[in-house]
């Protein structure tokens, strides 16, 4: 029986995608032994077993960027965590070990490289975080997202494979159901606002900024995702109270439709966010956190900029310019029709099934 570890996660960006993987390595081999290693007190202790697949945790976490009394304990978490890998390791005798980013990946995957155990890494950004560029000269394949990260790594263990989505944004929604779910307007465009599950505050107040300035008389329409933290305070402030044109929720659940509905995006440019938008080939307007290690959403969001597939605003600009852009972008459906395909072009929907291929490969070539 093959046996596989699967390690890493601290986001939904890295958690989701590691359980979209094991899940295409079960559809290539159903009796395959999957083994998650995680975080201690991370999203993934409890998602991962949520999806089926047992989980051990790690006392690992990241280096703090600022001087706090909590770095004191991080070279006693790595070591801890270095002892604790190599137990796993030895015990359940991975054929393969995969790293999908996160503070539990780094030990994970320097202790199978020290035994020997083929390794592979799943890179999502277009601008590697210090733990993948590390391990890229170590591991034996490096799955990425984007072109050119010869740069990071060597060329001969980079294959282009993109980032593993959630199935139901691969099948497309109906339009028709989407603006009825969310009791839209057909007559006018709709522009979705999402900032992830706990919201942007840079992104709600541009929205806000807005609401202060309609008339009514704007052919766009808002489906504005606020996120959790952000949406009691929001639904308090009059302006958005009483408005047909704007419809609030402090989470989407029905992801699918709301992407079916949108005729514009704005968005963060988390990695997994930038895939998905890829494959609903929408035009997007790309709002990069700058709260993020290495910036790499910006440098993400750069990235499809220089192949006109997307438009960016720094987080900055973005209050007093967020919808000046967006008027701009509805009134031109030339802009919209180059945005769309050329986002379009750059999607990657088979990712979790290629990983899963590359992973098999690595097997097969031990054997």
């Amino acid at each position: 029986m093959t046996r596989i570890i699967i390690s890493g996660g601290g986001t939904g960006g890295h958690v989701f995608p590691a359980i979209a993987i094991a899940n295409a390595l079960k559809v290539i081999e159903p009796d395959m032994e999957i083994l998650f290693i995680g975080a201690k007190g991370k999203m993934e202790m409890e998602k991962v077993p949520a999806a089926g697949y047992d989980i051990q945790g790690l006392w690992i976490s990241g280096l703090q960027r600022r001087i706090t009394w909590k770095n004191l304990s991080f070279p006693l978490k790595v070591i801890s965590s270095l002892i604790q890998a190599d137990r796993i390791l030895a015990k359940f005798k991975p054929d393969v070990v995969i790293g999908v980013g996160g503070y539990a990946s780094g030990p994970t995957l320097r202790v199978a490289v020290r035994r020997k155990i083929p390794t592979l890494i799943q890179e999502q950004n277009s601008f590697p975080g210090i733990t993948n560029k590390l391990l890229g000269g170590k591991v034996d394949k490096i799955c990425v997202a984007y072109d050119g990260m010869e740069r990071f790594f060597p060329a001969g263990k980079i294959v282009l494979t993109g980032n593993p989505v959630r199935q139901d944004i691969i099948t497309p929604g109906n339009k028709t159901e989407a603006l009825e779910h969310f009791h839209l307007n057909k007559e006018k465009k709709v522009v979705l606002i999402i900032g992830g599950s706990l919201g942007a505050g840079t992104i709600n107040k541009s929205v806000l900024q807005y609401l202060n300035q309609l008339t009514g008389q704007e052919i766009i329409q808002l489906l504005w995702q606020t996120g959790k933290n952000h949406f009691n305070l929001i639904k308090s402030n009059q302006e958005t109270l009483h408005r047909e044109d704007v419809h609030i929720y402090p989470f989407i659940d029905r992801m699918d439709l709301a992407y079916a509905a949108a005729d514009i995006i704005v968005s963060r440019a988390g990695a997994i966010a930038i895939s998905e938008l890829c494959i609903i080939g929408k035009p997007v307007i790309f709002i990069p956190s700058p709260n993020v290690a290495e910036d790499h959403q910006t440098k993400n969001a750069e990235a499809l900029g220089r192949k006109s597939a997307a438009l960016m605003l720094k987080d900055q600009e973005a209050v007093d310019k967020l919808f000046g852009l967006i008027k701009e972008l509805a009134a031109d459906t030339g802009l919209q029709n180059e945005l769309s395909r050329n986002i379009k072009s750059m999607a990657l929907p088979e990712a979790a099934s290629e990983i899963a291929e590359e992973t098999m490969k690595l097997i097969r070539k031990k054997e």
